[in-house]
């Protein structure tokens, strides 16, 4: 079964350019006073590199060494200095609690069964402080073009697993509005919106 390792082994970076929001989070973020950031699933590190240049003090970490490697290349490359650690995002996060200003993870809390993905919402709440942002974007089951090229089978309530494709073999959890107000219960909930990648947009703020 792939995972994300043998993907950016076989295809690189992969994701290059920023979340098209991500301009307008990080002046929300300013206008906030965050300074310290995490990426939760940096990847090859596009908004590492981004937030890095707006003069935010980035963390990140994401289960694939080769996304580790690509990413230290990167920020190398661009003179930018990140904390960066290889690291599954079910499991505790390698931070103290309360540290974190705000957090993001764009296209990747959704990749796990919803047990995994509670331990990960719930170590988002512990590492960000008390009026801590977030963004987080997950995918959209209704309105996608292609899904059906990925044959996807269904292994609990809302969590698929494509039986084709470039993600085949990785699980998609897909959330109800529902979900996202149950799963998130610890943040007031400031936007859920579709944004321009046909993708769902959560922005929240820790209670």
């Amino acid at each position: 079964m792939p995972d994300w390792n043998d993907i950016f082994a076989e295809k690189g970076r992969v994701f290059t350019e920023p979340h098209p929001d991500m301009e307008r989070i990080a002046e929300i973020f300013k206008e906030n006073g965050v300074n310290k950031i995490l990426d939760i699933g940096a990847g090859t590190g596009r908004h590492l590199i981004f937030l890095s240049k707006k003069g935010f003090e980035m963390y990140g970490f994401d289960a694939s060494p080769k996304a580790i490697t690509l990413a230290k290349q990167w920020l190398e490359e661009e003179n930018l200095e990140v904390e960066l650690k290889q690291h599954r995002m079910e499991e505790k996060f390698p931070y103290r609690d309360n540290f974190f200003d705000a957090i993001i993870s764009i296209q990747v809390i959704h990749h796990n069964k919803m047990v995994d993905i509670l331990k990960t919402v719930s170590e988002i709440k512990r590492v960000l402080k008390q009026g801590g942002l977030i963004l987080i974007t997950i995918p959209r089951l209704e309105g996608r073009s292609g899904l059906d090229d990925w044959e996807l089978k269904e292994i609990e309530k809302g969590t698929y697993i494509p039986q084709a494709g470039q993600e085949k073999g990785l699980p998609h959890h897909f959330f109800t509005l529902e979900e996202i107000q149950q799963v998130f219960d610890g943040f007031t909930i400031l936007e859920i919106y579709n944004d321009r990648k046909r993708h769902r947009a959560i922005v929240g703020v820790k209670k």
